[in-house]
């Protein structure tokens, strides 16, 4: 199938940065999100990243002015209906895909693909609340977005094979390599970097180092280029929760099990960075570590 028009759900990080890569590749996007004012920030953000683009070279600023102006926003969800692709980019919750989901359905075309930027709940569960589970899959980008190289392609039970090649082909179109995985609990990359990202706040619960010392032993004693707390921050300790007990939940195996400091962080509302705080402080000029 030939994909022209991309939906995007969500304008957070993940959003904006997909949105980002399917202009620059050609694609005319339409992203949706419930605030009118996260879309308006969200395509700022876009202008900005890729003027950065175009100031170190990766791109013209024709290439930049002509992708911009194949992105279009809308706060209605129904409008995405059109599109070839649709790709689900909203909060790490399985309830508030679902409904996305099943708001979605009425409004689509008979050949509309639908995809989850899920990190780690499974396909096909979610694929089941449709009336196209065939025509579904999981289409995991790595953030930020337009850096990272990976997209995760992740079939469910029901996927069939002319959906997973032309998701094959829309991510060799966007310059990135595609990784499939099963679809099982977390899929690859989360199924092995969370565990660690988890036995490092275990590390720092049990007392064995503090938060500088963690962080530089990985990035100085494994060529880490992030420490694992610094990485959490970044990520957001909200959606590593969410994804531990995803894991935890799923596998019934006790070496997933939520580190409780992690826990006792997000109940603290310190998220990492977006919240300015997290394993570290972000409110003034250097992050300082919390412990």
């Amino acid at each position: 199938m030939d994909i022209r028009t991309v939906g995007v759900v969500g304008a957070g990080q993940m959003g904006n940065g997909i949105a980002h890569v399917f202009a620059l590749a050609g694609y005319d996007v339409l992203l949706n999100d419930i605030s009118a004012e996260a879309l308006e920030k969200s395509l700022a953000l876009i202008d900005r990243n890729m003027e950065r683009q175009a100031a170190r070279g990766k791109i013209t600023p024709e290439e930049h002015a002509a992708a911009i102006a194949r992105i279009r926003t809308t706060t209605a969800l129904p409008d995405l209906g059109a599109s070839d692709l649709i790709i689900e980019s909203a909060t790490e919750r399985e309830t508030i895909k679902q409904a996305i989901f099943e708001d979605l359905l009425p409004h689509l075309q008979p050949h509309t693909i639908l995809t989850s930027n899920t990190s780690s709940i499974s396909i096909t569960r979610l694929a089941s609340r449709t009336d196209r589970p065939e025509r579904f899959m999981g289409f995991h980008f790595m953030n930020p977005v337009p850096v990272m190289q990976l997209v995760e392609l992740i079939r469910g039970i029901a996927t069939n094979e002319a959906t997973y090649k032309t998701l094959l082909g829309v991510v060799e179109k966007l310059g990135k390599t595609a990784a499939s995985s099963e679809d099982f609990p977390a899929f690859i990359v989360n199924r092995i970097l969370m565990p660690m990202i988890n036995e490092a706040v275990y590390t720092l619960y049990e007392g064995v180092g503090n938060v500088r010392s963690i962080d530089q032993s990985m990035k100085l004693g494994a060529n880490h280029p992030m420490g694992p707390l610094e990485l959490a921050d970044f990520i957001g300790l909200d959606t590593c929760l969410a994804i531990m007990n995803v894991l935890h939940d799923g596998l019934a195996d006790t070496k997933y099990r939520p580190c409780p400091l992690l826990t006792k962080y997000v109940e603290a509302g310190w998220l990492g960075r977006k919240t300015r705080r997290g394993f570290y402080d972000y409110r003034g000029d250097e992050p300082v570590p919390t412990r």
